[in-house]
């Protein structure tokens, strides 16, 4: 299957210049024709034959540029899904300019938290997509009542933060790489909290035994890890209750906090807090995709195979696979 992506632009109608730009970069399914805009301006139609697509929004790291994730943005589009990563540019904290999933502060305070999506990009980031539904290559054949929320590190954490019905009825699913809800500190909470998640959605939650950063991080939260995974394991037994069969919390041996980023850039963010992996980079990367991958086909497509493939994968012997769980 071909892939093609295109880019968009759009405005954060509460946030103040110059951080008030969003710039897209779409992903879809693709079918060549050879036609004269395809020729003249490179301009190449989707593949109707997949539609209507239902849309994976990724959220990044901070400091982590959307490029990042193209590898996994390809991957899933030749799932027939369109994916959608951004690049945003702004100042989250006082003094702090960074480049940012989008975090609503005001929403992360014990006060606040539960009662709305910490995502701040999200709603301008559906109403372009709102956009392209009626304009451009992908008008017509975008399936909006269907959109899953993807993100890693701090982009994870808003993605399963805001995948609620309550917040944005036409969310469906969630996953996160490297993500836990662990409380800051710094924005009121006891040490050791963690904070709890929607529940009302499958979820997919995926981490590296060798996550340097989430390791060297924990005094944010006013405790010291056991072990690099202690946050994402606790998020999965204690954020969630579980019961339904569609959360799932996938521990990569060997993988660490950026195993999902490829090609990996150390300029930016703090790479140099994590630990070396242990396993090939392409492949964890695959597992990473495929799991994705997988867990949207289940729950989200509904396919019985798929279901069946990801059950599978609970039991395997796979020794890229530390645990597997599912509640």
């Amino acid at each position: 299957m071909s892939v093609r992506a295109f880019f968009q632009a759009a405005t954060v109608e509460d946030a103040s210049p110059p951080y008030d730009n969003i710039h897209l970069k779409v992903f879809y399914p693709a079918k060549m024709s050879g036609g004269e805009l395809e020729e003249n301006r490179g301009i190449v139609s989707a593949d109707p034959q997949r539609a209507p697509f239902k849309v994976v929004i990724f959220f990044n790291g901070i400091n982590c540029g959307p490029e990042q994730y193209q590898w996994l943005a390809v991957k899933l589009a030749e799932r027939g899904l369109v994916v959608v990563t951004f690049s945003w540019i702004a100042e989250n904290l006082p003094g702090m300019v960074a480049l940012t999933p989008g975090i609503d502060i005001k929403m992360s305070v014990p006060s606040m938290y539960g009662k709305g999506a910490t995502a701040s990009a999200l709603l301008t980031l559906l109403k372009t997509l709102e956009r392209l539904q009626l304009e451009g290559v992908l008008a017509g054949l975008l399936d909006l009542d269907h959109i899953i929320l993807g993100g890693h590190s701090a982009g994870g954490r808003v993605a399963i933060e805001s995948a609620d019905p309550k917040f944005f009825s036409q969310v469906v699913a969630a996953f996160a790489y490297g993500a836990h809800t662990a409380a800051g500190q710094q924005l009121g909470y006891e040490a050791g909290t963690i904070l709890p998640l929607p529940d009302s959605l499958p979820l997919l939650l995926i981490g590296g035994t060798c996550d340097g950063v989430i390791a060297k991080s924990s005094h944010r939260y006013g405790v010291t890890w056991e072990q690099a995974t202690t946050p994402m394991m606790r998020t999965f037994q204690e954020a969630i209750a579980g019961g339904r069969g569609d959360s799932y919390l996938l521990i990569l041996e060997g993988a660490n906090h950026f195993s999902v980023s490829y090609p990996f850039d150390d300029t930016t963010g703090r790479p140099f807090l994590d630990f070396p992996t242990t396993q090939p980079p392409e492949q964890l990367r695959h597992l990473i995709a495929e799991t994705i991958g997988l867990f949207i086909d289940a729950h989200v497509f509904h396919q019985t195979t798929a279901l069946e493939a990801l059950n599978q994968m609970l039991v395997s012997q796979n020794s890229a696979i530390a645990s597997f769980e599912r509640k």
